[in-house]
């Protein structure tokens, strides 16, 4: 089965081919040539290991950097836990967990950023997605949190902090 690339930036004109028999998908040029294939297997385990700003990158109306910071989150039940964080983003945080909560769990969350450790920042959220196992030794168990009430003010210093963290990291 082909399928015609009519939107994708670079690359309109394009065709993907599916093989179900084979388990593999092409890709042709304009006038049919493949380009190149991947089994299905390539396929799945390029996307099991990407990484989750890239993964997560079309759910996010924020942008993310790495940062740790220290957090403490509360369950609805009233557990009380201690964490870093892996990533911040003005839409939500990276918690890293050995025992993740699932999906859909609300917490209280509260954080301070390192440029004012004295101000503490509060917010409700739910689990978005959880990782339960380290990836590539270099991503830690742990999950995907979504920020659904923060106030304006916490949002702006989270957003105004990635966006100096993202351009620290870009190289001239």
């Amino acid at each position: 089965m082909k399928f015609p690339v009519t939107t994708t930036p670079g690359h309109q004109g394009k065709s993907l081919e599916i093989d179900s028999a084979r388990e593999t998908i092409s890709l042709h040029n304009g006038n049919g040539a493949v380009l190149g294939a991947m089994s299905w297997g390539d396929v799945i385990e390029r996307i099991v290991n990407a990484d989750d700003d890239v993964r997560f990158a079309h759910a996010r109306a924020h942008a993310r950097a790495p940062l740790a910071v220290k957090v403490k989150y509360t369950t609805p039940e009233g557990k009380q836990f201690d964490s870093l964080t892996g990533g911040i983003g003005g839409g939500g945080l990276f918690i890293e967990s050995s025992q993740p909560l699932a999906p859909g769990t609300e917490l209280a969350v509260e954080f301070a950023l390192p440029d004012r450790p004295w101000e503490k920042h509060k917010a409700k959220a739910k689990v978005a997605w959880t990782r339960n196992k380290p990836e590539r030794f270099l991503l830690f168990p742990g999950m995907g949190i979504q920020f659904t009430e923060i106030d304006d003010k916490s949002r702006h210093d989270l957003v105004e902090l990635v966006s100096a963290l993202n351009r620290s990291r870009v190289t001239p």
